[in-house]
């Protein structure tokens, strides 16, 4: 028996047995992950509403048992070991409409609420399309592409802190920034979240949102199991000017020929770090490494990473 599954009858016999009907045990993080990689969780939750957030994370504390947030499995990659405690599977997926705002939780499928905003006559988010994951990892990394991100958008939010208590938070709380907020790495876990959009030219809107899409597809993998785009943009080098994309700076050293293992470098893309072969976290992370450090060398800038990696992916920081 594994580390992992030791602890795992100990833990549901200790859960209330109305959580208890949440929780799977033994789920192999590669079924959650679009990466595809990672060993079993020892427990999986599904947080289906605010209740059942709040007692789960009591539970996580009282037990003082390691905890992860995971939504839809995109900009993840879960170490081969898996993971030892619980995983809080954001299953929140409402959606209302009033006016020219909606309401949605954070578990719904990032893509399908564009669609459906579409489809309730709601314009602003077709620039998105495409993009991989759920609203609340899409606000909680600030996502976006085009010169556009969802941070633009948000009203307020339902998140549950990590000291327990229930906030609305505003804009200003989320501290948006390129691919960043302050809700990362805090512990703190949205639920939902109302954007404000328009009433805008729909014709013209899924016009883009097809333009979008077509795009994707033709530079991101359709068939092979990916996270996305593995490092940040950089900063412009001046005021008001675009960033510099970091594909560019990676197609510059041969990224796109380089792999390590059942991992290796998009062929169209030399951002994405694809899982052809059954690839290994450790296969993922050398090979990051080594793109990383051909940039550093033959540039001098450091790429930052936007993939996140759940504990236990890696024993020191790269250097």
């Amino acid at each position: 028996m594994s580390e992992i599954q030791k602890p795992t009858q100990r833990i549901l016999e200790s859960l209330p047995s109305d959580l208890r009907e949440l929780v799977s045990p033994s789920v192999p993080l590669g079924d959650l992950t679009t990466l595809g990689i990672g060993g079993p969780a020892a427990l999986v939750c599904h947080i289906r509403n605010a209740e059942h957030a709040q007692r789960f994370q009591a539970f996580c504390s009282k037990e003082n048992l390691p905890s992860a947030i995971l939504g839809g499995g995109s900009n993840i990659l879960a170490a081969d070991a898996g993971f030892p405690g619980l995983i809080l599977k954001i299953a929140t997926d409402r959606f209302t409409v009033g006016g020219e705002t909606l309401t949605a939780g954070a578990g719904l499928d990032f893509d399908l609420l564009i669609r459906r905003s579409l489809e309730n006559g709601l314009t602003g988010l077709e620039f998105a399309s495409g993009i991989p994951g759920t609203l609340g990892g899409a606000i909680v990394g600030n996502a976006g592409c085009y010169g556009r991100q969802i941070g633009e958008f948000l009203i307020e939010a339902l998140v549950l802190r990590e000291n327990g208590s229930l906030e609305r938070l505003g804009p200003e709380d989320f501290g948006f920034d390129y691919r960043r907020t302050l809700m990362q790495g805090s512990g703190d876990v949205v639920l939902e979240a109302t954007l404000r959009l328009q009433r805008g030219d729909l014709d013209r809107a899924q016009a883009d949102r097809f333009e979008k899409m077509n795009d994707r597809l033709a530079k991101h993998p359709t068939e092979m199991p990916s996270a996305g785009s593995w490092f940040k943009n950089l900063d412009p080098t001046e005021p008001q000017g675009r960033r510099i994309a970091a594909g560019a700076l990676l197609e510059e050293v041969g990224a796109k020929q380089m792999f390590v293992g059942g991992a290796a470098v998009f062929p169209k893309h030399a951002n994405i770090i694809i899982n052809r072969d059954g690839a290994s976290c450790i296969d993922v992370i050398e090979l990051a490494d080594r793109m990383r450090k051909a940039v550093l060398a033959k540039f001098g800038v450091s790429l930052e990473q936007e993939v996140r990696e759940l504990p236990g992916c890696r024993l020191t920081e790269p250097d």
